[in-house]
């Protein structure tokens, strides 16, 4: 019990509930609920279709049991769509992770804190068993799942899944649904197997824990030797095709995942060029219609970056379906990577002074007031890879003399810089190199702020420097329906500016850069006594209103790399 209340306070984003699907297992599940008992988790019973007596006795157990909730399914639907139905009311409840227990109480409940602890470490991979049997397991099982374990690892082209077929799973919610509503996996008992090789190629790895599983002497078996062996076949064979033209993405997850900063850029130094002259000399018509095939050929060749996008357009649109939300129409990766090509060209546009006023750029409604410049006080605009942020610099053309300075990593990306400094020298004039945030930046920002110019930073990419080891603090928080590491350090430095702070969006809607833009803090305080708890408070504001942004205009999100996994050699502060 205290370890899991240890985890829940630890990280209030991470919110694990239990779900059971249930067939039948009547007898055996007061005897579930109560091992489950001692760890004080909020339990989903699916029942799936079970006969008159179960359902009553379920219904007695959700009204015996506080935080038990019964969800049923009108007929028998197989064990793959009980899980799926507890996954979807678990997310709907605002459950971040589900820790998946089969109803014959077979599992060992008592490691749930060692599964939780783990899910807390790791809460973008899928965490499962991996079974220690004792003589009670039926040898045909012991032996027939090796078969299904030989043709896991043909599917994945590799040995790391080391069992797939133990029930005893923590799920991260966000990714296992939407991999569940882009190719839906079996709903019987090719569900487990199905689902882990799915969200392998998605990208979630799986880590395992040993745990003892125990076949009970009066089990009720719900596992049909013929028709469920066959579908287990016709599972495996839709995977093994399914695997081919993946092949080449599979061979590539064998190289180790680097941090988005470490990540070299894609080469093209001359193709990018040509395209900028191009627009320098024909206009923005003839880069736009040279931009298909360009972009086209960076979505074939950019594996990761594909996937990375894809995964990125199922968390909105699951999170889109939790909240009710109409999304804009087109949403697919190819677009995304076309919004990303176009948001390039307007990095261009913008600092030689090509984004007009009016028709390229406005405020949205009340933004406009919360910009709105005042004598001799800087300001911090707060903003994210989200939108055409360099578009702000339009700002000038509406108030004269305003300086808007823009914090740069200096490892990355330098290829475009390059071209930018060649195409519009100008544009380096306002740009703030550093390779860090530390006490020297804060001081360099100061001066600007003083002097009545204003700073922009963005606050969603953890910059590593990787000769010095750089700003690894991280605050974890909700965002798109899973725990995301967010960097510390622009908050830090914010607070330590004592200057107005303004979150400010550039998002293309309705064919125009619309400036969002809303008050953050007047200043951002963060109390000694309570600094941990106000840089966490702080942060999940920023998080929530950063997925808001993102809901109205999801091709505007910029971060092509897995936003939700933090790499082994960073470490988490909050």
């Amino acid at each position: 019990m205290s370890v899991i209340h240890t985890v829940a306070v630890a990280n209030a984003d991470f919110r694990p509930c239990v779900v059971i699907p249930c067939y039948n297992h009547g007898a055996a599940m007061p005897g579930v609920l109560a091992r489950l008992a001692p760890f004080s988790l909020p339990c989903i019973i699916v029942d799936d279709g079970s006969e008159p007596a179960t359902a009553q006795r379920l219904d007695r157990l959700a009204a015996n049991h506080s935080g038990v909730t019964l969800v049923r399914l009108a007929k028998n639907s197989g064990k793959g769509q009980a899980v799926i139905a507890g996954f979807q009311a678990a997310a709907k409840a605002g459950f971040s992770h589900a820790i998946q227990l089969d109803a014959d109480g077979q599992h060992r409940i008592e490691d749930i804190p060692r599964f939780v602890k783990e899910a807390r470490l790791y809460p973008e991979n899928l965490i499962s068993g991996q079974p220690d049997y004792d003589d009670s397991v039926p040898k045909s099982r012991l032996y027939g799942r090796y078969v299904t374990h030989f043709w896991v690892w043909i599917e994945t082209l590799s040995l790391s899944l080391k069992d797939s077929m133990c029930g005893f799973r923590v799920y991260p919610l966000a990714s296992t649904l939407a991999v569940i509503e882009r190719h839906p996996p079996g709903k019987r008992m090719d569900f487990d197997t199905e689902i882990m090789v799915r969200l392998y190629w998605s990208g979630v790895e799986s880590r395992f824990l040993r745990t003892r599983v125990t076949y009970p002497p009066d089990g009720l078996s719900h596992f049909d030797a013929l028709h469920d062996n066959l579908r287990i076949s016709w599972m495996h064979a839709r995977l093994f095709f399914g695997m081919l033209p993946r092949i080449p993405a599979l061979l590539s997850r064998r190289r180790k995942a680097a941090h988005w900063a470490k990540v070299p850029e894609r080469k093209g130094l001359m193709g990018m060029r040509m395209m900028l002259r191009i627009y320098q000399i024909l206009g923005r018509g003839a880069f736009t219609l040279l931009l298909y095939p360009v972009v086209a050929w960076m979505w074939l060749t950019g594996g990761p970056q594909r996937r990375a996008s894809q995964l990125w357009l199922a968390r909105v649109r699951q999170q889109a379906k939790i909240r009710q939300i109409e999304l804009p129409e087109g949403l697919n990766s190819y677009r995304h990577f076309l919004r990303f090509g176009d948001a390039m060209l307007n990095k261009i546009a913008a600092w030689r002074g090509d984004i007009k006023w009016g028709r390229d750029i406005n405020f949205a409604p009340g933004s406009r007031e919360v910009l709105q410049p005042q004598a001799g006080c800087g300001k911090l605009i707060l903003a994210a890879h989200l939108g055409d942020i360099e578009a702000s610099r339009a700002l000038a053309q509406v108030d004269v003399g305003l300086v808007i300075n823009a914090l740069v990593f200096t490892d990355h990306a330098r290829r475009f810089r390059q071209i930018v400094e060649e195409i519009a020298p100008q544009a380096a004039v306002n740009l703030l190199p550093v390779t860090h945030i530390g006490p020297e930046t804060a001081m360099m920002l100061q001066d600007k702020i003083d002097a009545g110019e204003w700073v922009a930073i963005v606050g969603d990419r953890i910059a590593v420097n990787t000769q010095r080891g750089g700003d690894r603090r991280v605050c974890w928080s909700q965002f798109m329906g899973a725990p995301a590491p967010f960097p510390q350090g622009p908050f830090i430095l914010a607070a330590a500016l004592r200057c107005p702070i303004v979150l400010m969006m550039v998002l293309r809607e309705q064919g125009k850069l619309l400036i969002h833009a809303e008050s953050f803090a007047d200043p951002l305080i963060l109390p000694r006594a309570t600094r941990q708890q106000a840089l966490q408070q702080t942060i999940d504001r920023y998080a929530e209103r950063l997925e808001a942004y993102a809901l109205r205009s999801p091709l505007d999100w910029f971060n092509f790399y897995d936003f939700w996994q933090l790499p082994k050699d960073l470490e988490s502060g909050c």
